[in-house]
C-alpha cells in the first residue's frame, strides 16, 4: 500500500507489553535481540476500532505478526510501506478484546517476541464526519483520474494527517503518487506525477470507520474500490477558434465546432476531467443568478461542480464554431455529442483556454489544474523528494469505455 508513516489511533508508542526474547544461535556469540515496542499498550482499554498494531524496532526488522479477537479468530492485517505497523483489512469490532503478537528478527539471527492485549471501545456517539469516494470499482476509467475523497464538514488542518494516513492507494504496475488538500478540507486528490498508464489498476481503500477526527467527530464509513484505466483520450477546447480537439492515443481523431459560454456566463478555463456522464438529463436552474430555466438535453458530459457541461445543443448549431451563446456549457450538435458518448470516459481529461474566467480550486476535480509543486504542498505527510514528472509526461491523457463515479449532488446545467 502506498501510504507514510505510523498507526493513526492515538496510541503512546512502548505501553507495558509482555516480552519474550530469545537469542536464537549460540553459534552467533549470543547477539542482543532487537528491541521491538508495540502498539496498543498492554492492557490498554477504550481503543478506537481503527487501530492498527504499530511497531518500533531498533537493530533489526519485523518478521511476524499475528492479530487474534478474543475467540482465537486471527484478524487479517496489512504492513505499511515503511514497516511501522500492521493495518487490520477491515475495521474492529466495538468492545472486543484482541491479542497482537509481534517478532522482530536481527541481523545476527537474534529474535524478540512481544505481545500486547487491548480492548476497543464502544461505538463512538460522537458525530460522524460523511464522506464520499468518488472512485467506483470494476469500472474503466481515463488516465487523468484522481481518486477524490469528499468530507462534509470539512477536515480541520490539524486532523488531515491522521485521516491522510487511512487512504490508501495500490497501482499494478506501480506508479507511486500522493494525495493533496483543498484549502477548505472539502475534498483530497490522489494523483500521480504523470498520468495513469493506460492498463494500470488502482486499489483504493478509505478506512476512516470510527477514525477520530479532531476532538469531536469520527469517521463514518469504510470504503474500498479496484478499478482499471483504459486507453488515453482527452478533449482541448480552445475559444479562440471555438473548436474541440480530440486526441486518442496521442493522435488527433476529430476537430467539433463549439459554442462556449456567452460574455455574461462565461466557461472556466483550465484543466478538468470527465465526472459523469448521462445519455438524458433535466437541467434546471431555477433559483441561480443567470438561471432560471429548465432544459432536457441529451449526451450530457460534466466535468466541473458548477454545471459546466459538454452537451447536444441542436438549438445552437448554427452558432457553434463562431459565437459563444451558453451558459457555460461547451455546446456541441447532437451528432457530436452521440458520437463522444462512445468515445469518452469518465476520468478524461478536458482542457478548456482562452475563456474570461480561470477554473476555481474544487469546481470540479481539479487535481490537475495545478503544477506537480503545488499539488504536493497540499499534502499533510512528507512526500519522497524523488517523487516527480517524468522528463516528458504523456501529451494526451484520457481512456475509453466504462461507467461513472456516485452521482454529483445535483444537475444544473449551463
Amino acid at each position: 500500500m502506498l501510504a507514510v508513516t505510523i498507526a493513526a489511533a492515538p496510541l503512546v508508542l512502548g505501553g507495558c507489553t509482555a516480552n519474550r526474547e530469545s537469542a536464537t544461535g549460540s553459534a552467533k556469540g549470543h547477539a542482543a535481540p532487537p528491541e521491538l515496542a508495540v502498539t496498543p499498550g498492554d492492557k490498554a482499554r477504550d481503543v478506537p476500532v481503527s487501530a492498527e498494531v504499530g511497531t518500533v524496532v531498533k537493530g533489526g526488522r519485523v518478521t511476524g505478526v499475528r492479530l487474534t479477537d478474543d475467540k482465537g479468530k486471527q484478524v487479517n492485517a496489512e504492513p505499511r510501506e515503511d514497516g511501522s505497523g500492521w493495518v487490520p483489512s477491515a475495521p474492529l469490532q466495538p468492545r472486543r478484546t484482541y491479542t497482537a503478537e509481534v517478532t522482530a528478527t536481527g541481523d545476527s539471527g537474534a529474535t524478540t517476541t512481544r505481545s500486547t492485549t487491548f480492548t476497543t471501545m464502544a461505538k463512538s456517539t460522537k458525530p460522524q464526519i460523511t464522506s464520499t469516494l468518488y472512485f467506483v470499482g470494476n469500472r474503466t476509467y481515463g488516465t487523468a483520474m484522481p481518486v477524490t475523497v469528499a468530507f462534509d464538514p470539512g477536515i480541520p488542518k490539524e486532523a488531515r494527517a491522521d485521516v491522510q494516513r487511512r487512504l490508501f492507494v495500490k497501482t499494478n504496475p506501480p506508479q507511486p503518487g500522493t494525495w493533496s488538500w483543498l484549502e477548505d478540507g472539502s475534498q483530497v486528490y490522489y494523483r500521480a506525477p504523470d498520468f495513469w498508464k493506460p492498463g494500470t489498476t488502482i486499489s483504493v481503500r478509505a478506512g476512516l470507520e470510527g477514525l477520530p477526527i479532531g476532538k469531536d467527530r469520527v469517521g463514518d464509513s469504510e470504503r474500498t474500490a479496484t478499478s482499471k484505466i483504459g486507453r488515453q483520450v482527452s478533449l482541448e477546447i480552445d475559444n479562440a477558434t471555438k473548436q474541440m480537439t480530440v486526441m486518442r492515443d496521442g493522435k488527433q481523431v476529430r476537430r467539433i465546432p463549439v459554442s462556449l459560454g456567452k460574455p455574461s456566463t462565461p466557461s472556466s478555463s483550465g484543466k478538468m476531467v470527465i465526472m459523469e456522464k448521462h445519455e438524458r438529463t433535466t437541467f434546471d436552474t431555477r433559483g441561480e443568478p443567470n438561471g432560471g430555466y429548465v432544459v432536457d438535453v441529451d449526451d450530457a458530459q460534466r466535468y466541473t461542480w458548477g454545471g459546466e457541461f459538454i452537451h447536444s445543443a441542436p438549438w445552437s448549431e448554427g452558432d457553434q464554431g463562431n459565437t459563444n451563446v451558453s451558459h457555460g456549457c461547451a455546446n456541441v450538435s447532437a451528432t457530436a455529442a452521440d458520437w463522444l458518448m462512445g468515445v469518452t470516459q469518465v476520468g478524461d481529461l478536458v482542457t478548456v483556454k482562452g475563456t474570461e474566467v480561470e477554473l476555481q480550486p474544487g469546481n470540479g476535480w481539479t487535481a490537475w489544474n495545478v503544477s506537480w509543486d503545488e499539488f504536493v504542498r497540499g499534502s499533510a505527510l512528507p512526500v519522497p523528494p524523488g517523487l516527480k514528472p517524468a522528463p516528458v509526461a504523456p501529451a494526451h491523457p484520457g481512456a475509453v469505455a466504462g461507467g461513472s463515479p456516485a452521482p454529483a449532488p445535483s444537475v444544473s446545467g449551463r
